[in-house]
């Protein structure tokens, strides 16, 4: 039987799901000076206290949904927390073009660090290879550049391990249920994350064999979207199990259509930890029961993994003297047994 996810995915160590955590294992400045430990153990690990400025510039797509806004305001108010940090912030773009131009502007300025989500990963990479060329780290956060040469660290969700988690979690629900059948409402098939998201989905499905996929229709993200996709869905549908959302933000709009259409007798699962599907599921009147996260918190992590490569140091907790140079988070899956503990984190 396949096993469910556990609850909490942890990012290096020891970090927490709330914006307000700190870079993992915080230790202090110092050198231990042990002299029976490895030599990993003496190197300096970021913590909260001030150390060396650090000059971040940060650049990402146009704050167009819940999601994006919240990594935006992750960002910034981790920044915020540490007196050594200046953060220069560029206007959010989703036009390629101008998203470079954006990107060498911070060049030009010398940044210490560039934190970069661009609005396209491949169309992004040269920007990425010519600030490393510059020696300025990157922080790749979330959608990939094309080689690991355009950046540092890459830091961001798991949209395979989304979708994974979101079909065992449906197909858990179902198992007992002969010829279930499951719809899924995706996100902007143009993206590579959407791709890995539906390919998780799938995966996890083949573990079910009682449970066939009817349908799927893309949506882009935004409420709009989310409504007139589902609308179609449920027109074309008279009935089903189940419902994957890649996307709360569209989400919205999906159960405003159900509510339209007075359709019910089916679970829904969404996508990215949004607060308003968060207070669904704890109400429990309905048919979101759950949500698998894509947490904006790694904004405010990406700011402690530029900190600590600006001041040259590693992460508590590890033997390394480098930062890793891939994060990937955990997609947890958040239903009516754990919701209060994620609350905090949920977006607007």
């Amino acid at each position: 039987m396949p096993q469910l996810p556990t609850r909490r995915g942890l990012l290096f160590g020891s970090a927490a799901v709330g914006a307000g955590a700190l870079l993992a294992g915080c230790t202090s400045n110092e050198p231990s000076g042990a002299k029976d430990e490895p030599a990993g153990n003496d190197q300096p690990a970021a913590d909260d206290k001030p150390g060396k400025k650090v000059t971040i510039g940060f650049a990402g797509p146009q704050a167009d949904h819940g999601w994006l806004n919240a990594i935006n305001d992750n960002a910034k108010e981790r920044a915020e927390k540490y007196s050594d940090v200046k953060l220069e912030i560029t206007e959010g773009s989703n036009d390629t073009a101008q998203q470079i131009g954006q990107i060498e502007t911070l060049i030009n300025k010398k940044v210490d660090v560039l934190v970069v989500l661009p609005a396209d990963g491949k169309a992004l990479t040269q920007v990425g290879l010519k600030a490393m060329r510059a020696g300025i780290p990157v922080v790749n956060l979330d959608r990939i550049f094309n080689t690991p040469q355009a950046y540092r660290c890459w830091i961001g969700g798991d949209n395979y391990g989304m979708g994974l988690n979101a079909g065992h979690y449906i197909g858990e629900k179902l198992k007992g249920k002969s010829g279930a059948r499951v719809i899924e409402l995706a996100g902007l098939d143009n993206l590579e994350l959407t791709k890995q998201r539906t390919k998780g989905f799938d995966d996890a499905l083949k573990n079910y064999p009682n449970i066939k996929k009817v349908a799927r229709q893309a949506a882009d993200f935004t409420v709009e979207s989310g409504q007139a996709k589902m609308a179609q869905l449920l027109q074309a549908q008279s009935k089903f199990d189940a419902l994957w959302n890649h996307d709360d933000d569209q989400g919205v709009g999906a159960l405003r259509a159900i509510e339209q259409a007075g359709r019910d007798g089916f679970l829904m699962v969404g996508g990215a930890g949004a607060l308003s599907a968060f207070q669904a599921i704890k109400q429990d009147d309905g048919v979101l029961k759950a949500t698998v996260l894509y947490p904006p918190t790694m904004a405010a992590s990406a700011i402690d993994l530029a900190r600590a490569l600006g001041q040259g140091k590693g992460i508590g907790g590890m033997a390394e003297f480098e930062i890793p140079a891939s994060i990937t988070l955990y997609s947890a899956v958040v239903d009516k047994t754990n919701v209060d503990q994620y609350m905090p984190t949920g977006f607007q």
